[in-house]
């Protein structure tokens, strides 16, 4: 006699996402406490402590709403890659469940994102200071030689890393060098064990530019240049991946008196304008219940969550 085994009930998951600067946190910590909600930051800069002002963390108003896990959780001379913040967040999202709560997924970095919710085995193959180095200075002497070079291993690579993108063509490498396999066969993917709403911020782009501007000008009010400062005495040198990020790596030129303040606010904009750009090419695909932030999107937001809710 044959026996069916129900099929165990998928987690409920909501995600916010969009694009920088749109909104995504003081949403989550308006509606995080109505829907009973935990927040999981998917923004792979608040991972590290010390980051404040340049990485927009939630105030401390917003973390008194609602419960935020995933920031600071690292020191910026660490590294919180892909497959460690897969081995955080899918144990977090279970936890969150059993406690009766429903998880957020809150954040704008893509790749992070859809990682977690197509079920992606990531491996996780520690740095190799000395590797990293030799290919570096590969780079350095040869720019195209990574790219041929991670080809000539893995040929899919293609598919999913970008040819300029230096930073994952040497993760890419790192990994094949080390497991002997190509990076592409090793990034398999299980069934998710997620039913997911996907609520997407954004509005239109030029006005969006605008805000973002304004942004980074209040970041510099708020002390991002002393908040950088304090990184650099503290040992944290510009070659971490973590300063790598938007509001750090452009204030170099000016630390080193090799432009002035306004010029590398100016770069800070228009290097977050070229990211943003990159982020919507993330999402584009994605079932995403976009909406627009000017248009006071709270009715079409309650409406989706009691559809969700009661799916």
């Amino acid at each position: 006699m044959e026996t069916n085994l129900a099929e165990p009930a998928l987690i409920p998951l909501v995600v916010i996402l969009g694009p920088t600067g749109i909104g995504k946190t003081s949403l989550a910590a308006e509606i995080g406490p109505r829907w009973d909600a935990e927040v999981i930051s998917v923004d792979s800069r608040q991972f590290y402590r010390g980051m404040d002002i340049g990485t927009a963390k939630p105030s401390p108003a917003e973390l008194a709403q609602v419960r935020h896990h995933l920031i600071d959780i690292a020191a910026p001379d660490e590294t919180v890659g892909l497959a460690r913040f897969l081995e955080l967040a899918r144990p977090l999202i279970q936890e969150i469940h059993r406690r009766g709560k429903l998880p957020f997924l809150v954040g704008g970095t893509g790749q992070y994102l859809r990682a977690l919710l197509q079920g992606w085995q990531v491996p996780h193959v520690p740095p190799d200071p000395e590797l990293r180095a030799e290919l570096e200075a590969l780079a350095a002497h040869a720019p195209d030689a990574l790219w041929r070079r991670l080809l000539a291993l893995d040929a899919d690579a293609v598919e999913f890393i970008h040819p300029h993108n230096l930073r994952r063509i040497i993760r890419a490498l790192e990994v094949s060098l080390k497991t002997g396999r190509p990076f592409s066969e090793l990034r398999r993917r299980v069934p998710s064990p997620y039913r997911v709403l996907q609520i997407g911020l954004t509005m239109e782009r030029d006005a969006l530019y605008e805000r973002v501007d304004a942004r980074v000008e209040a970041m510099i009010d708020m002390g991002l240049v002393a908040e950088v400062r304090r990184l650099l005495a503290g040992g944290y040198g510009w070659g971490l991946p973590a300063m790598s990020g938007l509001g750090y790596s452009q204030l170099r030129p000016y630390l080193a008196g090799k432009c002035t303040l306004a010029e590398a606010v100016e770069r800070i904009k228009l290097e977050t304008h070229d990211f943003i750009r990159r982020q919507y090419t993330w999402f584009n695909g994605d079932e995403i219940h976009w909406l627009d932030v000017t248009e006071e999107p709270a009715v079409a937001i309650a409406r989706l969550g009691t559809d969700f809710m009661s799916g």
